[in-house]
């Protein structure tokens, strides 16, 4: 054999065991993975959000750790978006007409439509236990996290025929906020022994504080200063991907 083939069987030995090292059996024991996943969820404001926006929803994607010792750690990050502004008809009311219309640089009655915009992440971490579950690996999930959380007001004039709301304008009525979040839930979180399926449902609550990032709101002519203090209740499904590879069902012998 030639000296040179050497390194190379090496290294293709050294390969070929570490793929076997990395599959595993999810059906008989607790196993190591990384997950990647998306979420979407349906939320219910409560405290001071609950006065300017009805429910909403939110979708994103995360990546965690899961731990022999059925641990996860991980982040996570959302956009938040509805369609329900409370108070919108008098939000514009020192630009508007008697009636409550905005006249656009056509000389006509503007076409405005509101919606929440926002964004979340999380650091998260929890624990899985094997209840009611096929495997080790699924059962009850509690999962807590940390992190950040934004939103404000998007008005939405299509063809951007008014004026009043261009550029900075608009910032002024836009109630933008944000500040630290924390987030608990609970659920149910299923690895399938085939692979074929992994997913997770969740009851979660989040608090958060917030803070108006505004200099000025301009139907008012003052800077908001009041701090907000919000819930939001959500029921949330996760759909993943477990990064693992799977023990081979038949072994051939030659």
């Amino acid at each position: 054999m030639k000296s040179g083939r050497i390194p190379l069987l090496i290294l293709v030995f050294l390969i070929t065991s570490s793929a076997m090292m990395a599959q595993v059996s999810i059906r008989d024991s607790v196993i190591f993975t990384p997950i990647i996943y998306a979420t979407y969820g349906y939320q219910f404001p409560g405290g001071d959000l609950a006065k300017r926006f009805g429910s909403n929803s939110s979708i994103g994607g995360g990546f965690m750790i899961k731990t022999k010792h059925n641990w996860l750690f991980g982040v996570e990050g959302n956009f938040m978006f509805g369609q329900q502004v409370w108070g919108s008809d008098t939000m514009l009311s020192n630009i508007s007409t008697s009636q409550g219309f905005i006249i656009d640089a056509n000389g006509f009655y503007a076409d405005l439509v509101y919606y929440e915009r926002g964004y979340n992440f999380f650091f998260k971490t929890g624990k899985v236990i094997p209840v009611l579950s096929p495997n080790p690996n699924s059962g009850l999930v509690f999962i807590a996290g940390v992190g950040y959380i934004q939103d404000k007001i998007r008005i939405h004039n299509p063809g951007n025929t008014a004026p009043q709301l261009l550029g900075d304008y608009k910032k002024g009525y836009d109630r933008l906020n944000g500040g630290l979040a924390v987030t608990g839930s609970v659920g149910y979180m299923y690895l399938s022994n085939k692979r074929l399926l992994n997913f997770s449902v969740h009851f979660e609550f989040m608090q958060a504080w917030t803070k108006p990032y505004r200099e000025r709101d301009f139907d008012t002519g003052l800077k908001d200063t009041k701090n907000l203090s919000s819930q939001f209740y959500t029921i949330r499904a996760v759909w993943m991907i477990p990064l693992y590879r799977r023990t081979p069902k038949e072994f051939y012998y030659y």
